[in-house]
């Protein structure tokens, strides 16, 4: 029996071809699959589906321009009902039965935190998740890149605005968890600063949480100025009751609870409500992150809001990394590409990363709920 090298050979180069093109995994010759693990259901769907909005519209402006090197972006969600426990079944479910190519803008600290090592495991981008939790930026996680501002740097900008402002006497209500506790950090950071003591440091459960209680004990605590640290629904049903019970003291939440179902739901209890926000005004067109936020949220009907605009940065970031990483795309080639930012400005948000700094945004602005129900600079 003879050898014929010629179809050896021809059939040696077609399945180094067949390789090649699929080499790493979420990635074939004309789409990169990426997956993301998030709360679609639960206390925290309403600013989810804003993020997933805004998040799309630039996907979809971006792959209608043909994609990133000849290949679209599809997005891949599963609902972890903003549960830790199902949050890392779904990573798992999505980086080995689905082999996405990297995982986009989870949500949650705690959840995060549980995904980490699965992430260091498989070697696994994740980029834009929705904590700003100082674990997540000190030590650097290899896998991990961040995009918005520290919880910590959100909740010192307020104590300076309430100080500037003459209130002395402070508090804080954070949810127990790893959120609430990085928040409670950055409260004592900023207070001892100040030369000041918090007037009342309390908290509530997270999955289970007493509202009249909380707001009880921050009534009778009788502060000028009240900061809150949780997710969207246990944030509007505390300061529901607290404004139900008499209290009126000035009160300020996180990015977190930016979206517009948070003032919505909040209604006329949120007049007057201080909230920090991680990107410039959704609705500024004197930007040019802004103007382009505008065409694609008008194209594909996305919400105009600070969620809406945090998942579009966090695309952009990451459309940013795969274009940089080349053609030739893989994971750690794309890990390469998102540390050469240095001071990258993203239409009026700057971004830095680094092989020793995966912090990405330092923006921080308040911003407060007028009795018309919109955010007022």
């Amino acid at each position: 029996m003879t050898l014929d090298w010629r179809k050896l050979l021809g059939t040696l180069f077609l399945t180094s071809v067949a390789f090649g093109a699929s080499a790493e995994e979420g990635v074939s010759d004309t789409t990169i699959l990426i997956g993301q693990t998030v709360g679609l259901t639960g206390t925290v769907a309403g600013p989810v589906k804003e993020t997933n909005e805004g998040a799309n519209a630039y996907f979809a402006m971006i792959n209608k321009q043909g994609g990133v090197h000849g290949r679209k972006i599809e997005l891949l969600t599963l609902d972890d009902k903003f549960d830790p426990k199902l949050t890392l079944a779904n990573a798992e479910t999505l980086i080995k039965k689905h082999h996405v190519f990297a995982l986009l803008q989870g949500r949650g600290t705690p959840h995060t935190q549980g995904i980490l090592p699965l992430l260091n495991a498989y070697k696994v981008p994740l980029v834009g998740p929705s904590t700003g939790a100082t674990v997540f930026h000190e030590p650097v996680t290899p896998w991990l890149f961040n995009i918005r501002a520290r919880y910590q740097d959100e909740v010192a900008k307020g104590v300076e605005h309430f100080s500037t402002l003459g209130f002395t006497n402070i508090a804080l209500l954070h949810v127990d968890d790893a959120f609430g506790q990085d928040c409670l950090e950055g409260f004592q950071k900023a207070m001892a600063a100040h030369n000041l003591k918090p007037a009342l440091i309390t908290k509530f459960d997270r999955v289970n949480p007493d509202y009249a209680a909380a707001a009880k004990r921050v009534i009778e605590a009788n502060p000028s100025a009240l900061i809150i640290s949780s997710s969207a629904k246990n944030t509007i049903e505390v300061i529901k009751a607290i404004r139900a019970q008499g209290g009126t003291m000035q009160i300020m939440t996180q990015s977190n609870n930016s979206s517009a179902s948070f003032v919505k739901e909040l209604g006329p209890a949120g007049s007057g409500v201080i909230v920090t926000q991680i990107t410039p005004a959704p609705h500024l067109v004197s930007t040019t992150l802004g103007q382009e936020f505008g065409r694609a949220a008008k194209a594909t009907g996305a919400t105009i809001s600070y969620a809406a605009m945090e998942g579009f940065v966090n695309a952009k970031v990451f459309v940013e990394g795969l274009r940089r990483a080349g053609r030739n795309l893989t994971r750690e080639g794309f890990v390469r590409a998102m540390e050469s930012m240095e001071r990258v400005d993203f239409g009026g948000l700057m971004v830095t990363y680094g092989p020793n700094d995966h912090s990405g945004s330092e923006f921080v602005e308040l911003t407060m709920i007028g009795k018309d129900g919109r955010f007022v600079r």
